[in-house]
């Protein structure tokens, strides 16, 4: 009888910022039909996650979504909510606060990261020796040994996320040396966010193989240098067929009054991002406009020459955001 390896892929506990975690669980081919629901429940020691204490640490891994694992024989990928042990979504699953059953609302994250020399703690592509390279400029979609750097890892990373069934839209090299981006779009905030997380999960298997560090902290280098975001660009049904200039503007305006709910959720240390320089607004001020990438919401021209039906693009959350708990905080505050 074949068998199956099952990398059950989960958020831990870590605070200000999860971390993913997984471990492998063998069983019978014949036992999975092709749905997450027929792979059985596992569980795991949450003391050791930031999940439970020592004398009652039992959680339950909970799979959700599943994908091919393209770099293992035999092997699939399992995204998995975290449970209680009495079987109730776990105080650390932003997954279940997703109010979007109906996949009404779609999402579109862009996801910046910066590949990291373990040897030096620098970006990839910065000298040892602390000497900067020439400021920013050449870097963004650039080509070239001199410019781009990691090409091998992000390539990699590419033709894993489309053999795993990711719905993985573009990359390019980002505007600081050794930063790069990629894109994932899906109809469904809860779809997205696993779509996310285990395009996460496969950068950060592809930096293993590399020795290079996956850092996702949204200001990785001090100074004149663009931080590291997950702009998240989302649409529901009335934003993409509304045709109404005022509508937009409408649903634009309910986010005015709650900036510090959204920052909340929107990635530890975004204050060091969010500082009205390098393509941001200020993380304590709120903006939008047209084609405008200094404001907090951009709203595209391409919206606007489709006759105002499209999407809205937030640009605040950082690159170490939870896209479930920012899919999550989106979508109540356009349903509000």
């Amino acid at each position: 009888m074949s068998k199956l390896k099952l990398e059950y892929i989960w958020l831990d506990g870590g605070e200000p910022t999860q971390m993913l975690r997984s471990k492998t669980k063998v069983i019978d081919a014949a036992k999975y039909d092709g749905t997450p629901g027929s792979l059985p429940d596992w569980s795991f020691d949450g003391s050791s996650t930031n999940q439970a204490p020592g004398g009652s640490s039992d959680c339950i891994l909970r799979p959700v979504r599943v994908f091919n694992d393209p770099d293992r024989l035999n092997g699939l990928l399992v995204m998995c909510e975290v449970m209680a042990a009495d079987g109730t979504p776990h105080e650390s699953n932003g997954r279940a606060t997703i109010d979007d059953d109906d996949n009404d609302f779609w999402f579109g994250f862009e996801q910046e990261y910066t590949l990291w020399d373990l040897d030096h703690h620098t970006p990839l592509g910065f000298p040892a020796s602390g000497y900067y390279p020439p400021p920013q400029g050449p870097y963004y979609c650039s080509v070239g040994a001199e410019f781009a750097v990691g090409r091998e890892l992000v390539e990699k990373h590419l033709d894993l996320c489309i053999a795993a069934d990711i719905n993985i839209e573009g990359v390019n090299a980002e505007v600081m040396k050794g930063q790069w981006e990629y894109q994932i779009f899906s109809k469904g905030a809860k779809e997205a966010g696993d779509q996310v997380w285990v395009a996460r999960y496969l950068m950060e298997r592809v930096g293993e193989e590399f020795g290079v560090r996956i850092n996702l902290h949204p200001k990785p280098v001090e100074g004149d240098w663009n931080g590291s975001g997950m702009h998240a660009n989302f649409s529901n049904e009335i934003l993409r067929t509304c045709g109404d200039e005022k509508k937009y503007y409408e649903i634009c305006e309910k986010f005015a009054s709650v900036v510090a709910e959204h920052i909340a959720v929107y990635g530890a240390d975004n204050h060091l991002r969010l500082t009205g320089k390098h393509e941001t607004q200020s993380i304590d001020k709120f903006s939008y406009g047209v084609s405008d990438r200094g404001a907090s919401i951009r709203i595209p021209i391409a919206t606007v020459e489709n006759g105002w039906k499209g999407w809205l693009e937030d640009r605040r959350p950082a690159s170490n955001a939870d896209p479930y708990k920012v899919a999550s905080r989106i979508i109540k505050t356009v349903k509000s």
